[in-house]
């Protein structure tokens, strides 16, 4: 239950590269903006396995996006319609729709498109972001939680105590917070 955020927490505070960490999250982004279910996410999804990222970062990205779709659907459906009705591309989508296979994609759904486009803008603006704030997370943030009063208190209870030394010995290392 808790290895998938251990191993998040390991790789964040760990000589994991940043660049890795931020590619974990871009490709979590796209792909839990794409709605799962058809070809097309599965051909993502098969296709992120090929570059090298963090593999736990991507999920638990995926997961959250997943957990908060239904906020972020009606813009994924306007950014979808809006590319859809792009009057250039439209024999270009026809002569796509009569592709065999093609349609299985379901390229031409609103949320899919939406998804795909909005993933695709993200994608490496989320990967700078991220890479940028992996080193502020383990120079500055870290240390302030560590030194906190409130975290000391918590490091005695049992359960606390038991998830630390998970993640001591997946990093490693003998004390992590």
């Amino acid at each position: 239950m808790f290895e998938p955020i251990v191993k998040l927490i390991v790789a964040l505070n760990g000589n994991l590269k940043k660049g890795q960490i931020a590619a974990g999250f871009s490709w979590g982004l796209l792909l839990g903006l794409v709605p799962a279910g058809n070809v097309f996410w599965v051909l993502v999804f098969v296709a992120s396995f090929f570059f090298k990222h963090h593999h736990v970062s991507k999920v638990l990205v995926l997961a959250l996006i997943k957990i908060l779709i239904g906020l972020i659907n009606p813009l994924l459906d306007s950014a979808g319609w809006a590319f859809l009705h792009i009057e250039a591309l439209e024999p270009f989508f026809t002569a796509l729709y009569n592709m065999p296979f093609v349609p299985l994609t379901r390229f031409n759904n609103t949320l899919v498109a939406g998804g795909l486009v909005s993933g695709i803008v993200l994608f490496i603006p989320v990967y700078f972001i991220i890479r940028l704030l992996v080193p502020l997370y383990r120079n500055k943030v870290l240390p302030k939680i560590a030194n906190n009063a409130v975290v000391k208190s918590l490091k005695r209870l049992p359960l606390v105590s038991k998830l630390l030394k998970a993640i001591g010995s997946a990093a490693g290392a003998k004390d992590t917070l």
